[in-house]
């Protein structure tokens, strides 16, 4: 009974609890498959994949596949209990499995309600895994006979600007972007800026789809999506599923897999409130509130501020998203990034590195498997373990990822110091 009402009270309820009243949750181990351009690869079913980065996964953990005690499977084109089909062939160990879809926040939803099974003292060891096989092509409804869930999202975009023919993500996205260049100032070059920056980052990246380096010029001479927004702006859609395994501090003694679990220092959630509809503006339309509330929320829990963190990997579907989310976790002022961009406090030698991986716009896309894959970097980068992307001196990692309709989930990650430490 106590579960199902941690289950139930929802966030506001959430809100209150303190962070004493949970129990430490470590990612202990991690694994991903290569992103791949949808279709390219071979023998690449959801399955295959996972059961790529769930062995990856465990093999750094240094546990068995029977010690996982529940499951949590992130994915959003799929039929029903897809987690059980993929799960399956590495034991049937009759855990619970639960079925995740949050749209591109899939996979860090996957990952929240894994964090809170250890949170709440449920599970000691839990598997979150998302992946993705998807179509080739600008995303785009599969049903047409019932209500979109995110009509309202464009019916308010459409309050200030017409509807175009471009695709519909890119237009919320790149419509949130000029709405930025008509308030603040700010100019197509920030835009590309940010793209140039993470496929330059990406190079070093053997995971990602793409790996190619380009100029800036390269960016913004690229056929326009839907102006600001460039071909070499927009994440492309991806094969591909990633995993993570989280334990209790007492699984993490146990098992003496201290010296690399890495602290999950908090979560948090939010979704749409009445000012993404009621504002009648397109960067609150695509998330910008969702995005500033769930950081707020973790930073007040946490006690830790955008100053402390060194490494973050945010939600780059475009780059206009990128740019506006930079306000939204507080990492400039609002109205602030492109000031921001042009001192380069984004990538390495500035005061953050954002998307080390080469985020959405490079690494691709899966939207199950997104999520995931960003606490994958970031364990990485505070483990000291990202080889040619290590961000030098990076302690904290704080996580983004976004879905319209819609949900926001971020983390924080921290390198855990448990050798003085007693349960």
């Amino acid at each position: 009974m106590s579960f199902v009402l941690r289950m139930i009270r929802g966030p506001a309820m959430e809100s209150r609890r303190t962070l004493t009243s949970k129990s430490k949750v470590y990612v202990v181990g991690v694994g991903m498959t290569k992103f791949e351009k949808p279709g390219r690869r071979e023998d690449f079913d959801y399955p295959d994949m996972s059961k790529e980065c769930v062995e990856k996964a465990l093999t750094d953990a240094n546990v068995a596949y029977s010690d996982v005690q529940q499951a949590c499977v992130g994915y959003v084109y799929g039929d029903s209990t897809c987690g059980q089909r993929a799960l399956y062939p590495l034991g049937m160990t009759g855990i619970p499995i639960y079925n995740v879809n949050n749209n591109c926040a899939t996979g860090s939803s996957a990952l929240y309600l894994a964090y809170q099974l250890i949170s709440g003292g449920v599970a000691d060891c839990v598997l979150a895994l998302g992946f993705e096989k998807m179509q080739k092509g600008s995303l785009s409804s599969v049903y047409a006979d019932r209500a979109n869930p995110i009509q309202k999202h464009v019916e308010t975009m459409m309050m200030s600007r017409d509807l175009e023919a471009s695709p519909m993500a890119a237009q919320l996205f790149g419509n949130a972007g000029r709405e930025h260049m008509d308030k603040y100032g700010t100019k197509q070059e920030h835009f590309a800026k940010i793209a140039w920056k993470n496929h330059k980052h990406s190079v070093n990246n053997p995971n990602s789809q793409f790996q190619d380096e380009y100029t800036l010029d390269q960016i913004q001479s690229a056929p326009t999506v839907h102006s600001p927004l460039t071909k070499l702006q927009c994440c492309p859609t991806s094969d591909g599923g990633a995993a993570a395994i989280l334990a209790s501090e007492k699984f993490v003694r146990e098992r003496g897999l201290e010296h690399r679990a890495v602290e999950i220092l908090g979560m948090s959630m939010a979704t749409d409130t009445a000012s993404t509809f009621e504002e009648k503006s397109c960067i609150k339309a695509v998330g910008f509130d969702m995005s500033s509330n769930a950081a707020k929320s973790l930073f007040s829990e946490t006690g830790v501020s955008p100053k402390d963190v060194q490494v973050v990997e945010l939600h780059d579907c475009f780059s206009a998203n990128e740019l506006i989310t930079y306000e939204a976790l507080g990492l400039c002022e609002v109205g602030k990034a492109g000031e921001f961009i042009d001192r380069g406090d984004n990538t390495y030698g500035g005061k953050y590195v954002v998307n080390p991986s080469g985020g959405l716009i490079s690494k691709g896309h899966p939207l199950g498997a997104t999520g995931l894959a960003q606490c994958l970097e970031l364990t990485s980068q505070v483990r000291g373990e990202a080889g040619p992307r290590q961000v030098e001196g990076a302690r904290i990692g704080l996580q983004h990822n976004l879905g319209l309709g819609g949900a926001c989930v971020v983390a924080l990650y921290k390198k855990a110091d448990l050798k003085q430490a007693k349960l």
